[in-house]
């Protein structure tokens, strides 16, 4: 029987510092690293995103960063065409895949026999969900589906109208373990564990760092740059969201901090609680004061 190529994952909540360790893991395994997050792939969406950068990435190799626009929608399916077309890449020159992220229906796209809906655009039923406020098309997803519902920006109609429309044409539950579990490859799932607590603080942290990185100048000049409207930034989700607000009068900088914090704790919360039904994540503490020697849990 022929061995299984080996991909490493790294998971974990958002600022659990995940990229950090996946740099580690590929340096210690002659790996490059293949992002699994939902808005890094999009040009200009740096410091909202917390995209890594290059003195971060320590000449290690990273795939799909920048390779979207972001006035166009960076799909599941796309992203899992590039995605096995990179891990494909990387295994012809020997090296270990190594992705890293948050967003577990990427992850599994690229690591599972994982078919991705090919449903077409249904203009009627989009006409019909439109006119329904954007927390009743939540609920009606969280009832039909209430796994993908763990998954989704919550307040972003056009995302929940077509989780809805993929559901009215193919009625399965999009993390059924039956379409997840078989793998062409030998996985390792490396799960972040952090308390709530711990958590909390290295997300008001790392917002703080954003805010004086020049997160709101980030969001102008897209904005200048015709890149985005801000229809599209509500579309792209958390910072990019409140930080429109921001910039369009409707709450002042207090009210943005603190309703992006509160969102961004939600957001954590929700991906904790997918990562731990997973079982096949090896759950670990880790810190980057263990840099000197990160891999005792191997």
């Amino acid at each position: 029987m022929l061995q299984k190529p080996k991909i490493i994952v790294v998971l974990g909540p958002t600022a659990s510092g995940k990229s950090d360790l996946g740099v580690l893991l590929a340096k210690k395994f002659n790996g490059e690293v293949i992002s699994a997050d939902s808005r890094q792939g999009y040009k200009g969406l740096d410091i909202g995103t917390g995209k890594i950068t290059a003195r971060e990435m320590r000449g290690v190799p990273h795939h799909l960063l920048d390779v979207a626009t972001p006035s166009t929608v960076f799909s599941a399916t796309r992203y899992q065409k590039l995605g096995k077309a990179a891990i494909s890449k990387i295994l012809k020159k020997g090296k270990m895949p190594i992705i890293v992220g948050g967003t577990g229906l990427y992850i599994d796209s690229l690591i599972y026999n994982y078919p991705l809906p090919s449903v077409k655009p249904n203009p009627k039923l989009r006409k019909e969900l439109e006119k329904i406020s954007t927390e009743e098309l939540f609920n009606r997803l969280k009832k039909l589906d209430p796994q993908r519902a763990l998954n989704i920006d919550r307040k972003n109609p056009r995302r929940l109208i077509r989780a809805l429309e993929i559901f009215s044409e193919q009625p399965i539950p999009s993390y059924d373990s039956v379409l997840r579990k078989e793998s062409p490859y030998e996985v390792w799932k490396i799960g972040i564990r952090k308390d709530s607590g711990a958590l909390k603080a290295l997300i008001h942290k790392r917002l703080e760092k954003r805010i004086r990185q020049g997160l709101v100048k980030e969001v102008e000049k897209l904005l200048k740059n015709k890149l985005v409207t801000h229809k599209r930034l509500e579309e792209l989700g958390l910072e990019y969201r409140y930080v429109s607000r921001y910039l369009r009068g409707e709450i002042n900088k207090k009210e943005m901090m603190d309703q992006l914090e509160l969102e961004i704790n939600k957001y954590a919360k929700r991906q904790m609680t997918l990562f731990k039904r997973d079982k096949e994540i090896h759950l670990i503490e880790y810190s980057k004061k263990l840099s000197d020697n990160p891999f005792l849990f191997l």
